[in-house]
């Protein structure tokens, strides 16, 4: 595809605005960015967000629960705490704290790819595709939360013998 030249300066700005947001907790709770912040120097979310990271997500859920407990309105707290519930297989916390994120930020793209995540893992498929349909909406260009939910859901299909028609 060939930009006029007008366009290119348009394109540089959605795309670092993109990056900068998805670097900054966008994504948030693993594999959908780092999920720090630079302005964060919380030492309990700095902690958990290193446990995470090594896959150790039981260490993680105290220290998420110390830091969301200070830290009421930050969604990016609550979608790395639900994270760590998810991957230590604690469903029903991760559900709820997703929902905290999501009412904290609604725009929050890691938290509706990883809460359709977790919506596949109870065999909810109509409500992960709920949340890949906004993540097609707040993702201007594509952005790494809506390929890898539409990836899950996509092998999840596959698994269940469904067809291929939905997003």
């Amino acid at each position: 595809m060939k930009l006029r030249p007008s366009l290119m300066p348009m394109m540089l700005i959605l795309a670092m605005a993109s990056a900068t947001t998805h670097a900054a907790g966008g994504g948030g709770g693993g594999g959908g960015g780092s999920g720090r912040s630079s302005a964060n120097t919380d030492p309990d979310y700095n902690n958990a967000v290193s446990a995470i990271q090594d896959k150790r997500f039981e260490q993680a859920i105290p220290l998420l629960q110390r830091y969301v407990a200070r830290t009421p309105d930050d969604a990016n707290g609550e979608n790395w705490l639900a994270y760590a519930y998810r991957k230590s297989g604690q469903l029903d916390p991760a559900f709820e704290h997703y929902a905290k994120a999501l009412k904290i930020d609604p725009n929050h793209r890691g938290a509706h790819e990883y809460v359709g995540e977790a919506y596949l893992m109870v065999g909810n498929l109509a409500k992960a595709e709920e949340h890949l349909k906004i993540l097609d909406k707040l993702c201007l260009l594509p952005c790494e939360e809506y390929s890898d939910l539409k990836t899950a859901v996509a092998a999840y299909r596959t698994n269940q013998g469904l067809s291929m028609a939905k997003p």
